[in-house]
This record gives structure tokens, C-alpha cells and sequence, in this order.
């Protein structure tokens, strides 16, 4: 049995939680290893195969510590690498130009010293903002396995770069029981974000707010109910839930509720495959949406939502931030009934994130 790394963003987000989920029970007679806070051992407590290293507890934040004193990094997850046969990157937003993107890159760079096979799955590319940004992690992408990017405008920064691939985001091959949409109910499901923790939508969080309280007034109007759902606490979505709550009238509040993703993947799951329609801000709501076959109004906060809504040929009806002050609340559901997709293209597509990595775990040429 083979011993994998996995490197993946571990704040309880939903959409990277089911990533490292669909990465696990593709692969069950892998042995993969991950290092993240204790509280992911309660969450995938079904997933035999994934050992979750934790991060918080007492000797390993000490080591860590001691680490960064004497300017080392990551020693126990680099250690625990190091005992592993392969390494997989797999997220989404993971090649963005931040302040520390020099840290970040150096320490991809130090794992591909190890010789070992290293795979990057799912991601997209940026934004960034100058050129050797671009340059440095293609001279990185040359050392790598395999990389598979889930949208085009990625790929082609890089299709020249034999070791890079593109197919669509690891989400859309999820199986999925459709026989959920026979017990469909009757209220919206909106996921939210807290515009402001992003730089680019620093000056957003009142129009937001203010356009998903009028959604929310106009639905219970219709004798629709509404569910406000957190995908990732860390990154502000509860408190942007709180945010709106607070901006409704008490008669209005009796029909909205609030589901707060934190341990269980199903039970959030569960609350997208029962709605009638979903107002996605998050990415992963709005391929959720599409999966389950709902009507879907995507928000788009960021290029990584338009670029999948171009690349799947998304004819329906959508907004970004710069649009969002123009969004006639009162139109929104009729516009919507037209915002269903047939994505079965994409899910067959979607499998061949995982080709080379097949190759690899399972043996197999595809």
C-alpha cells in the first residue's frame, strides 16, 4: 500500500474538505497522509485510509515553534513527507500572488527535493501581477509530475509546459443521488461570504449585505423560505450571515434559517440536494448546484467563477461585484428558472483530474 501526502487548505472549507474527500475514496487502498487540526479526524472519521496529522496538539506545536525560531519550516509535515511514497497538491484558489507568495513557493520547491512523485490537482492559476510570478512557477510545473487545472484561462498560461493538463473541477464527477431531488422543499439556498476579507471586494460588505437582505424579502414574499449557508467559518461566512440576519425584519427572520458548515460534508450536502434554487456566491456552491441540477444564480466574486461559467458554456443568468448594484431583485426568479445546466459533459471531463495520478495508484493507463 502506497503512503501519499496530501497538501491541501484545511480550514474547514467545504468545497477543499469534499476535494480531499472524493481524493480519498477514490484511492482506498492508499494510505494518505494529512496534516491539519485535530478537528478533521472527527470529520472524516469515515475514511480509513487518510491519517490526519495533528497540527495543534502540544509536542508538535512545540517542534513547530522551534522550527520557525531557528528558520525552519513545516519540520513535522516535511519529515512526515519525506516517509511518503508521492506528494498531491489538490485545492482550487492555491497559486495566487499574495505578500508571501516567495514563502510558499519555496516551500513547494523544497518537497520536490525529496525525488518524489508530486501531483497538483484541481487548481486554478492567479491573479498575479507580474510576469515572473507566471515564469517561476512554470519552471516549477516543469519538475512536478503532473499538474491538471480546472479552467482554461490557467492551462493557457502554461499549455506549453508538457506536464500541464486541463479538465474541469474535481467536483463536477461527484456521485450524486438525484432521487433527492424527488423530496425537493420549498426554500432558497443562498451561500454568502464576507466581501472584505478579499482586498479586491474590500469596499463591498454593505451592498452585499443590502442586496441579499432584498433576495431574502422578496422570496419569503413568495411563501418561499430561505437558508443562509456558511461554507467556511474561518473566511468570515457566519459572521457575514450574522451581517445579514440582523439587516431583516423580525417577521422576515421566522423564515430564514442558518446552516454552518464546520464537521459534517453530508449534512450540508444534504441542505443543496433538498433546495428548490441556489444564489451561489461560493464557487463550489454554484457547481454543487449544477451537480444536483438546480437552477443556480451565481454571484461571482472573483475571475476563477467566470472563467468556469465561459468554459462550460453557461448561458444563463448571473452577476458579478461590479454588476451587483444593477441586480433587479424582482426579475431575479423568473430569470432563474432558465439557470439549469447539463453538465454531463463535465463530469465525464472532470475524471481525468485524477488520469496520471491512475496511473500512479492504480496501476492503470488511461
Amino acid at each position: 500500500m502506497k503512503k501519499v501526502m496530501i497538501y491541501a487548505y484545511t480550514s474547514s472549507n467545504l468545497g477543499d474538505d469534499l476535494f480531499i474527500k472524493e481524493l480519498c475514496e477514490r484511492y482506498p487502498n492508499t494510505k494518505f497522509q494529512l496534516y491539519a487540526h485535530s478537528d478533521y479526524k472527527k470529520k472524516f472519521y469515515n475514511n480509513k485510509n487518510l491519517n490526519i496529522i495533528s497540527n495543534n496538539n502540544l509536542f508538535n506545536r512545540l517542534i513547530n515553534f522551534c522550527s520557525r525560531k531557528f528558520k525552519f519550516i513545516n519540520s513535522i509535515q516535511k519529515y512526515k513527507t519525506k516517509k511518503c511514497d508521492a506528494v498531491i497538491y489538490i485545492g482550487g484558489s492555491i497559486f495566487m500572488q499574495k505578500n508571501n507568495w516567495e514563502k510558499k513557493y519555496e516551500r513547494m520547491n523544497s518537497v520536490l527535493n525529496f525525488k518524489k512523485p508530486v501531483y497538483i490537482i484541481g487548481a486554478n492559476f492567479g491573479p498575479y501581477e507580474d510576469k515572473d510570478f507566471v515564469q517561476k512557477h512554470n519552471n516549477l510545473f516543469k519538475k512536478v509530475t503532473d499538474v491538471c487545472f480546472r479552467d482554461k484561462y490557467s492551462y493557457q498560461l502554461f499549455e506549453t509546459n508538457e506536464n500541464v493538463r486541463l479538465a474541469n473541477d474535481v467536483i463536477f464527477q461527484m456521485e450524486v443521488n438525484h432521487s433527492s431531488n424527488e423530496k425537493k422543499e420549498d426554500y432558497i439556498v443562498i451561500s454568502v461570504i464576507k466581501p472584505s476579507i478579499r482586498q479586491h471586494l474590500s469596499n463591498y460588505d454593505e451592498l452585499y449585505y443590502k442586496k441579499i437582505k432584498e433576495l431574502i424579502i422578496y422570496f419569503t414574499n413568495q411563501n418561499l423560505k430561505v437558508v443562509l449557508i456558511s461554507f467556511c467559518e474561518r473566511e468570515g461566512d457566519e459572521e457575514a450571515i450574522s451581517e445579514i440576519m440582523n439587516k431583516l425584519p423580525m417577521n422576515t427572520q421566522e423564515n430564514v434559517s442558518r446552516h454552518h458548515y464546520r464537521q459534517n460534508i453530508d449534512s450540508a450536502l444534504e441542505v443543496i440536494a433538498n433546495s428548490k434554487l441556489i444564489i451561489a456566491t461560493r464557487f463550489h456552491a454554484m457547481i454543487l448546484g449544477w451537480i444536483y441540477n438546480k437552477p443556480v444564480l451565481p454571484i461571482a466574486y472573483s475571475s476563477k467563477m467566470t472563467n468556469v461559467i465561459e468554459d462550460i458554456g453557461f448561458e444563463g443568468f448571473y452577476t458579478d461585484f461590479k454588476s451587483l448594484a444593477n441586480l433587479d431583485v424582482e426579475s431575479t426568479f423568473d430569470k432563474m428558472k432558465f439557470n439549469s445546466i447539463d453538465i454531463s459533459i463535465q463530469k465525464d471531463n472532470a475524471v481525468k483530474q485524477f488520469k496520471k495520478l491512475d496511473e500512479y495508484l492504480l496501476q492503470k493507463k488511461r
